[in-house]
């Protein structure tokens, strides 16, 4: 026994760190996926949800979450204390405690990319610290807690995709949509491409999510001799590398290019859909669950442009929609009680309830904190602050000086032209220069 616990706590830790490392991977994809001018801003909110968020769940959100329960709706116990967790498994409560402090913490992250580019930084403050003090440990209960009342009906969700994702996904689309799109997003009725600044960056980002996503899901087992473990780990990969595939090949053949974005929004999708169900479906229903989720996404995107709601990152449709897609995949592939494996509708119909339950308390209450930072502290940064760039406006740094200093040439050349009436000759690019023999 003391050696399954020794186990048990070195595999949950070294997830938990898994899971924790996807915030470099979130700083890395929003960084790449916003304008130049916002880099550093998306990676100090990265900064907020690893400091203040994961405080204020340890504190109070942990309790709420997994304290002892009021009529299936909230946890009471553990405030200050979440340590004092009775775990039914051979675990240490610090190491639970320190796996689902990741698990909050990347919650909260998928509003980061959604409010990218317009935000007051400390709306985002108090938004961070009321998901992970409030909005998330309250719909976690319900189906995380034993005694939650959608556990109780039977609900299943392995490592969140209704939990987490879809929770962070609504809440995102509310607030999205109540602050309002970046200055010059949609006129004339079109959708204006703001140019991202770093695609490579953004891939990177993606590369460490994915990996971080093997403690996400496989972690989640919480036992490291879990015969299920290493299925899981693989149905992750299958229903990643589906997700990517199929958003890729859709591009493609419809636009005659393939769309880097839609292709990391695939693979993504791929892990959010498959999260919920990893443990309960097959290798080629993973691959199924992957690709559909990789399409999804590209029909949510165009989707959300017609809202007219701007989300940078795709948030929404990779977290929201796919989240919701997720859980209902589990009522109908679980190998016990999905509707195409004989066990009827009732599981199909306990998600469906989980989904629209979830979706309705993250988007309420993404609509009641996005009012309330809207009334104290500000919810949208000022014109001058956005055309700035939020880097500087709250920050006093720009991501890349080299850029900078360009800007700064550039910007002295045009002031001599303008004040003397004098062209300064630019050299000819390299590659413009016809060499003579």
């Amino acid at each position: 026994m003391v050696e399954a616990i020794h186990l048990n706590t070195i595999w949950v830790v070294l997830a938990a760190a898994m899971v924790l490392f996807m915030e470099g991977g979130f700083s890395l994809l929003e960084a790449g996926l916003v304008r130049t001018k916002n880099a550093v801003n998306v990676t100090m909110k990265i900064f907020v949800d690893l400091t203040i968020g994961a405080l204020a769940f340890w504190a109070v959100g942990f309790g709420f979450m997994f304290g002892d329960d009021a009529g299936g709706f909230i946890g009471t116990s553990l405030f200050g204390s979440p340590e004092k967790i009775q775990l039914a498994i051979e675990l240490p409560p610090a190491a639970y405690v320190l796996f689902q402090l990741g698990f909050a913490i990347a919650c909260i992250s998928i509003v980061s990319g959604a409010v990218a580019e317009r935000m007051n930084f400390k709306a985002y403050v108090l938004i961070a610290a009321f998901l992970t003090l409030f909005l998330y440990p309250v719909s976690g209960h319900w189906v995380w807690n034993a005694d939650g009342w959608l556990a109780q009906l039977g609900m299943k969700d392995f490592a969140g995709s209704a939990v987490i994702h879809l929770l962070g996904g609504s809440a995102a689309l509310a607030i999205a949509w109540i602050l309002g799109p970046r200055k010059g997003r949609y006129t004339d009725g079109s959708v204006n491409v703001f140019a991202p600044s770093n695609i490579p960056l953004a891939s990177a980002g993606v590369f460490v999510l994915w990996f971080g996503w093997f403690g996400f899901n496989a972690g989640s087992t919480l036992n490291a001799g879990d015969g299920m473990l290493s299925s899981i780990a693989l149905n992750t990969m299958l229903a990643a590398a589906a997700g990517g595939a199929a958003s890729m090949l859709f591009t493609m053949f419809k636009f005659g290019k393939t769309d880097p974005s839609m292709v990391m929004n695939g693979a993504l999708s791929g892990l959010v859909a498959i999260t919920a169900g990893c443990a309960y479906v097959n290798q080629w229903q993973s691959v199924l669950i992957g690709a559909a989720a990789g399409l999804i996404v590209i029909g949510a995107t165009l989707f959300i442009d017609r809202l007219k709601i701007d989300d940078p990152v795709g948030a929404v449709a990779v977290h929201g929609f796919n989240g919701a897609f997720g859980t209902l995949a589990v009522g109908l592939f679980d190998s016990q009680g999905g509707l195409f494996t004989g066990g009827g509708a009732a599981l199909l119909g306990t998600q469906a309830l989980g989904v629209l339950v979830i979706l309705v308390w993250g988007f309420a209450g993404g609509i009641g904190i996005a009012y309330l930072a809207k009334a104290t502290v500000g919810l949208r940064a000022s014109t001058e602050e956005e055309e700035e760039g939020l880097d500087m406006a709250y920050h006093g740094i720009p991501a890349y000086n080299e850029l900078d200093r360009f800007s700064e040439t550039a910007k002295a050349m045009y002031d001599f032209e303008a004040t003397t009436g004098v062209t300064i000759k630019q050299a000819e690019p390299i590659a413009a220069i016809k060499l003579s023999k």
